[in-house]
């Protein structure tokens, strides 16, 4: 099976995910080729669970299929986090050539239902990387957490800056889809393993000229508050999204193609440290000065952000509906919902 002509495949990262990456991988939708359930170093009956669910799936797949194997259990033997699962997960699908590599994880968090609402933007060739955003929706926001939503917010902001993609937000939601092109030009084999790998790729996709879409997604929480620790991520994940900052202006603003932005933040940064410095000075006028200066450091900083959102305009879009249209052939029969 297809989805309207494009193989696609789903990655499964699963870790301690005994009792549900079987149901995870068995409502996987027919049109989807591949499943790469990838073990990341469970302690629990995880990989057993795999590799009996690819057995039974297996041996039902049809002879005209794609490929022989429809589910292709790889187990890690050390916990690299779930970045790194999906990571070996894209890399495997590179390898055999898949157009189109969503990502569902195996705590059965993600609807298989919406599935077709990531996929159908990249195989239209309307993006490269498709993913789901749960504050695009009022509706989709009832019942989030205050706590949730403001790291939320804060992590939407520091990688709409780090990433060049001013239109993103819910950075850390993990349906998504991406496109062999994205695959083979994004660096993937460099993508950061821990939480943080979803704003890392972010920032890898903007460098590499690649087209992201923001599709609404419902919100599920169930056990998902256990994964992430806000008061460690936020810190965590905001040094890698500085690093990744840098980085971009590195290859795509100087080294590749110079542009007078990277001129501004620099200077910002060079004025907000002498205004910082002239500020523990105890010398009469010396908290004017400073003051003048975070003005001039301010005003920099704008320049070069509206710039900087200027440039790259073109990259980023939004949805207005997750759900997309099944295909054509499909013969998906009813399916039970993960959560």
């Amino acid at each position: 099976m297809t989805y309207d002509g494009a193989t696609v495949a789903v990655v499964v990262p699963a870790y301690n995910e005994s009792g549900l990456v079987g149901s995870v991988i068995e409502t996987v939708p027919d049109y989807v080729d591949r499943v790469y359930a990838v073990e990341d170093g469970s302690t629990d009956d995880t990989w057993a669970e795999i590799e009996a669910t690819a057995e039974r799936v297996n041996a039902e797949t049809e002879p005209e299929a794609a490929f022989d194997r429809r589910v292709v259990p790889i187990r890690h033997e050390e916990n690299r986090g779930v970045g790194g699962a999906i990571k070996t997960g894209y890399v495997a699908a590179r390898e055999d050539r898949i157009d189109v590599t969503a990502v569902m994880g195996g705590d059965a968090q993600m609807r298989p239902e919406l599935l077709a609402g990531v996929v159908a933007p990249i195989v239209a060739d309307e993006a490269d990387y498709v993913k789901g955003n749960r504050l695009l929706d009022a509706d989709h926001r009832e019942g989030m957490p205050t706590f949730r939503y403001v790291g939320n917010r804060i992590l939407t902001w520091l990688t709409r800056i780090a990433s060049g993609y001013w239109t993103i937000g819910d950075p850390q939601n993990g349906y998504t889809a991406i496109s062999l092109h994205a695959l083979e030009t994004a660096g993937v084999e460099e993508m950061y393993e821990y939480y943080g790998y979803c704003n890392d790729l972010l920032v890898r996709c903007n460098v590499a000229g690649l087209r992201v879409m923001d599709v609404p997604r419902p919100a599920n929480y169930g056990d998902e508050e256990s994964h992430i620790d806000y008061r460690s991520y936020i810190p965590k994940v905001s040094v890698m999204l500085f690093r990744g900052f840098l980085r971009r202006l590195w290859r795509k603003h100087v080294r590749a193609d110079p542009h007078p932005m990277v001129g501004l933040y620099g200077g910002a940064a060079t004025a907000g440290l002498y205004a910082a410095l002239r500020a523990v000075r105890r010398d009469e006028g010396g908290v004017v000065r400073a003051v003048t200066i975070l003005l001039v450091a301010g005003l920099c900083l704008f320049g070069a952000l509206a710039m900087d959102r200027r440039h790259d305009a073109s990259l980023d879009r939004r949805r207005e509906t997750l759900q997309g249209p099944e295909p054509a052939e499909s013969r998906s029969p009813a399916r039970v919902e993960s959560d």
